[in-house]
């Protein structure tokens, strides 16, 4: 029987961080796990009860200027680089691993192992509401993702994408 074990609690101070710039807002119920491995830009806001999930290796990379919604879950156990001068809304989720699908032989797919592929946004992008960002995904600079939108794969810069999966609709 596999057993669990806690993250520990996300409490963090900004010192605890791998490098927290100027004029960073923290929001209340902010949650950080791993922040030595969380580097932060200048003027970045972090809405209410956002957890930035670090990882013990691999890094989570904010850039300045970047605005980030409440309620937000990013976890970059692959490795997540958000550029600079980037907004993404409340409730986006942003993940850099999953289970890999073994078959009908295979263990169950909690007990699979754990494929790591990194994130990156780039500068001057807008991430709607509601967006989930997958694995291995890079999303070009300038570009907006539509509100719900589940990008599942990359997209050019200085397009306009929405959609479940998500789909360039037009250029910028």
């Amino acid at each position: 029987m596999r057993k669990f074990k806690t993250h520990g609690t996300g409490r963090f101070e900004r010192k605890d961080l791998k490098h927290c710039g100027e004029n960073v807002i923290f929001e209340e119920g902010v949650l950080i796990f791993h922040p030595e491995n969380v580097i932060i830009g200048d003027n970045v806001y972090i809405g209410h009860r956002t957890i930035l999930k670090g990882y013990y290796k691999n890094l989570m990379e904010i850039g300045s200027d970047t605005w980030i919604g409440q309620n937000s879950f990013f976890h970059s156990a692959g490795g997540l680089k958000i550029g600079k001068k980037v907004g993404i809304g409340p409730d986006v989720k942003i993940i850099t691993s999953n289970h890999r699908d073994m078959g009908r032989n295979g263990p169950a797919l909690l007990e699979s192992e754990i494929e790591f592929a990194p994130v990156i946004i780039e500068d001057e992008c807008d991430i709607g509401i509601g967006s989930i960002i997958l694995p291995g995904v890079r999303i070009g600079r300038g570009t907006q993702i539509g509100a719900g939108a589940v990008v599942t794969e990359d997209i050019p810069e200085f397009c306009v994408a929405a959609g479940c999966p998500a789909k360039v609709i037009r250029k910028r």
